[in-house]
C-alpha cells in the first residue's frame, strides 16, 4: 500500500521485493554483524562491486548464493534488469568491496531508481572506513567532512582550496601510490596543518600516522606506504594542545 500527502510518497507496505544495502568488513571478516549474515543468507542473490572479494567473504561466512557484478562502468546497464527482478518480489543485496555500500563506491544510481519504483531500501549498518579512522585519529570528531578521492590530475588543488575554510575534520581516501603527492597538495594549500594517515585498518599492520603534514612527508622519504589510506586533516580552527607521536 502506498499512500501520497501531497507530494510525498510513503511506502506503507509492498508486495515488491527489498534491496539491502549491507556493510561489509573492511579487512577483518570477523568484523560482519550477525543482521548482515542473515541478511545475506535470505537474499535472492547479491550485487557485489568485487565478485571475488565476495566470494570469498561468502564462503568464510558458509553462504552459498549467486553473485552478480556490480560496479561503476556497468551499473547503468544492470538497473533496469535489477528493477525487474525486485518487481517480483525478490530480495536483493548490494554489497560493496568492502565497508559500507555508495561510500565512495557505486550504488546511488539504484538506491534513486528503486525509491522512484517504490521499492524499498533497507540499509544493514556496519564497517566504515571512515568511521574506524575518524574516532581513533585524536581530531575533534563534533564536525567533519567526507571528500572522498581527490581528483587524480584536473581539480585536485581546485577542492583542496575549497576545503581550505572548513572549520571541522577533513577527511579524504588516497592509494598508497598518490599518498606523497597529495601530502605536498596539502601543504602547498593549506598550509603545514596537522594530519592523520590511517592504514590497513583492522588488519593485522593497522597504523596510524599522526603529526604535521611536512614531518610526515620527511617519514615518508624513509619507507613506502602499502594498502588505501585514510587521510584526515585538522580543520581550519583546530587548536592543537597534545601532539601523539609519528608512527604510534
Amino acid at each position: 500500500m502506498i499512500e501520497k500527502k501531497g507530494s510525498v510518497i510513503y511506502t506503507l507496505d509492498s508486495s515488491t521485493g527489498r534491496l539491502f544495502l549491507v556493510s561489509t568488513p573492511i579487512g577483518n571478516l570477523d568484523d560482519i554483524t550477525l543482521r548482515a549474515i542473515k541478511v545475506l543468507k535470505e537474499v535472492d542473490f547479491i550485487l557485489a562491486e568485487d565478485t571475488r572479494s565476495a566470494i570469498r567473504l561468502l564462503r568464510h561466512l558458509d553462504i552459498s548464493k549467486k553473485v552478480t557484478s556490480y560496479f561503476s562502468y556497468n551499473e547503468e546497464k544492470r538497473i533496469p534488469g535489477i528493477l525487474d527482478q525486485l518487481r517480483t518480489g525478490k530480495k536483493v543485496a548490494l554489497i560493496s568491496e568492502a565497508g559500507t555500500p555508495l561510500i565512495s563506491d557505486p550504488g546511488h544510481k539504484l538506491v534513486v531508481a528503486a525509491i522512484q519504483e517504490n521499492i524499498r531500501v533497507i540499509p544493514i549498518p556496519g564497517p566504515s572506513a571512515i568511521l574506524a579512522a575518524l574516532v581513533a585519529s585524536g581530531l575533534p570528531t563534533n564536525r567533519f567532512l567526507f571528500e572522498g578521492f581527490l581528483p587524480r590530475k584536473k581539480g585536485r588543488q581546485k577542492v583542496l582550496q575549497q576545503l581550505s575554510t572548513e572549520k571541522g575534520t577533513i577527511i579524504l581516501y588516497e592509494s598508497a601510490v598518490r599518498i606523497q603527492k597529495t601530502i605536498e597538495d596539502i601543504v602547498k594549500i593549506l598550509g603545514n596543518r596537522y594530519i592523520v594517515l590511517a592504514r590497513e585498518l583492522t588488519k593485522k599492520f593497522e597504523e596510524f600516522i599522526r603529526g604535521f603534514a611536512q614531518d610526515i612527508l620527511k617519514e615518508l622519504d624513509k619507507r613506502t606506504l602499502k594498502g588505501e589510506i585514510v587521510i584526515l586533516i585538522a580543520g581550519s580552527d583546530f587548536q592543537p594542545g597534545m601532539f601523539i607521536k609519528n608512527g604510534q
